[in-house]
């Protein structure tokens, strides 16, 4: 089956990847100039076991298949777990009243390995907490994992195994003429008998571009974050999340991949769908709320700020839509659990695709690696040979750039780039590298970098 994937975020990527693996032939097409231009760029980057996640629910499934899943292949494809569990903390009383509940919903959706911590206990597992702490639930199977290598890993393997992925392309229009879609974009006609639309912030709007109408409503939503430079990674071991609230999951504080230590998101609905800004406000907000829990962090300056858009919806199911008959399925509606989800939501979509038209699966499917840019693992600047660091503050070398340029996927533009290798990622925020990456990446970027820039 000639199958059309829209939308290069990290489900996007995961759903080309199924169905190539499972021998479609499969196009994906995204307007922006490289993947994980949109909400899946920011985030922060765990991988759940869906312990809070409604029992029964579709979510709790695909995010289980998909954690499965990402444990099973994450080796083979050379992507870093840190192993860190994660603690639901409670801080006031009636905090701690919810805990036994939540701990009930965690084994109802076969999450049997969590566990009641006492205050001691939580505080000897995590001594920089503030002594307010007055309990936790503990989830041993959270975990932190690199949010921008996996999605590129997927799609790699995916285009190693025969995909097509076009960028600069953008949707415009199409129809069905009852067997076949010819979806029409900036660069071209393409023809497909089944179209996937992964269009995450802008998924509700080329469902009624394409299919007359919209079974949902995307309603972005703001989630600002800071992240504090790398001594304050030994600060804390352990996921920190909340009790969670009807409205949002509350704000986390956990290590990255990269060194560093996030706390966010918060939650703001907005209109814009494209551009998520910071404010000092609610940075001071997240930096309080950190120190109030952290009181260490005080004396830990800040490396970044930035923000992001997550796809909500006016409800906070999943939004699937199958129409097997007109050639179409909607992953939409898909919200901070994605991450985790994107391997399961592709399983789902070959489910559903295999139920019109079962396929052939690859008999022998190459599988490639990406890079390792986490900081727990080997990094390229520890071996030999490896020419100039670039970046000074995140040491990357100039292999790394040379690398990521000659690889099946290479960066569309500099956002790409960063997220490829952590160039100017780090705590100057690329005002020393900047001139060189320029002169590295000359020729090479849909936007060229100007000498100094580094945003």
């Amino acid at each position: 089956m000639r199958v059309v994937v829209i939308g290069a975020g990290v489900v996007g990527c995961a759903v080309v990847r199924r169905l190539t693996l499972d021998g479609h032939q499969v196009m994906l097409l995204e307007r922006a100039a490289d993947i994980l231009a949109g909400a899946s760029k920011a985030n922060s980057a765990l991988l759940h076991t869906g312990f809070d996640a409604p029992p029964g629910s579709l979510e709790r499934e695909l995010m289980q298949r998909g954690h499965a899943e990402f444990m099973a292949i994450r080796e083979r494809l050379n992507l870093p777990l840190l192993e860190t569990g994660a603690m639901v903390a409670a801080w006031t009383e009636e905090e701690l009243a919810k805990l036994p509940g939540i701990e009930a919903q965690a084994r109802q959706n076969g999450v049997d390995d969590v566990a009641l911590l006492t205050r001691a206990e939580a505080l000897a597992r995590e001594p920089a907490l503030a002594p307010h702490l007055m309990g936790a639930l503990l989830v041993p199977r959270e975990h932190v994992i690199d949010a921008w290598s996996s999605p590129l890993a997927y799609l790699t393997q995916a285009v190693a195994n025969g995909a097509e992925a076009r960028f600069g392309c953008e949707v415009t229009g199409g129809r069905h003429d009852g067997r076949h879609w010819f979806v029409e974009t900036s660069t071209g006609t393409v023809e497909g008998d089944f179209v996937v639309n992964c269009a995450g912030l802008f998924g509700d709007r080329l469902e009624a571009a394409l299919m007359g109408d919209a079974s949902f409503e995307i309603r972005p939503r703001k989630g600002q974050f800071v992240v504090y430079d790398k001594p304050a990674a030994k600060l804390l071991t352990t996921i920190l999340l909340p009790v969670p609230t009807e409205r949002t999951k509350g704000v986390v504080l956990a290590r990255t991949a990269y060194g560093n230590l996030l706390v966010g998101p918060t939650a703001e609905e907005q209109e814009d769908r494209s551009r998520a800004t910071v404010d000092q406000d609610a940075l001071g907000a997240l930096m309080a709320k950190a120190v109030e829990l952290i009181p260490a962090l005080a004396d830990v300056p800040i490396n970044a700020t930035y923000a992001g858009l997550r796809p909500a919806s006016d409800k906070k199911e999943y939004r699937i839509r199958h129409e097997p008959d007109r050639g179409w399925l909607t992953l939409g509606g898909i919200r901070s659990t994605g991450l985790t989800a994107a391997l399961g939501l592709a399983a789902h979509a070959a489910d559903l695709l295999a139920a019109r038209e079962p396929a052939t699966p690859i008999a022998d499917p190459a599988w490639t690696t990406v890079p390792n840019i986490a900081e727990h693992r080997e990094r390229d600047w520890q071996r030999s040979g490896y020419g100039e660091i670039v970046c000074h503050c995140e040491l990357v070398t100039d292999r790394e750039i040379v690398a990521a340029f000659g690889s099946r996927l290479p960066p569309g533009d500099f956002g790409g780039l960063r997220r490829r290798t952590r160039a100017a990622m780090g705590r100057c925020q690329g005002f020393y590298c900047g001139a060189r990456l320029a002169e590295l990446t000359r020729g090479r970027l849909a936007m060229p970098l100007s000498i100094g820039e580094a945003e």
